[in-house]
């Protein structure tokens, strides 16, 4: 099982989804930015190291949201760690693994086409306060 730490970065009361590379597995559906941990790595460790590497954004990582596990078909399951996260500066960097990123309400979560291991947590989003 793939251990893949996820972040909800709220800025404004704006939520961060990002959209992968059309280049990439599940190229163009749009996602909450994170990715694989590493060995001896802590899911707050890889959700700070992924964002400054595919986003060159540093990243605040706060409570924990939830876990949830995943199969895509043919693949590896996967297990995620989601965490609430903020941001001092909301424009990234880079976009090295992504086309491009948006701030959405959670109301307009709903006109986003996500990457189906994602759908759940937009779900839950949907319903949830946010954090300040």
């Amino acid at each position: 099982m793939k251990k893949i730490g996820m972040a909800v970065v709220v800025h404004n009361g704006k939520i961060l989804i990002a959209q992968r590379k059309k280049t990439m597995k599940q190229g163009g559906l749009w996602e909450f930015p994170g990715g694989k941990i590493e060995p001896g790595e802590t899911p707050v460790q890889c959700i700070q190291r992924e964002f400054m590497e595919e986003l060159g954004m540093t990243v605040h990582v706060g409570k924990y949201l939830n876990e949830m596990n995943y199969t895509y078909q043919g693949l590896d399951d996967f297990h995620f760690d989601t965490y609430w996260g903020t941001c001092d500066n909301p424009t990234p960097a880079k976009l090295d693994a992504h086309e491009q990123i948006a701030w959405v309400s959670q109301s307009e979560l709903d006109n986003y086409e996500f990457c189906p291991a994602d759908k759940p947590l937009v779900k839950e989003l949907k319903t949830m306060t946010l954090p300040d």
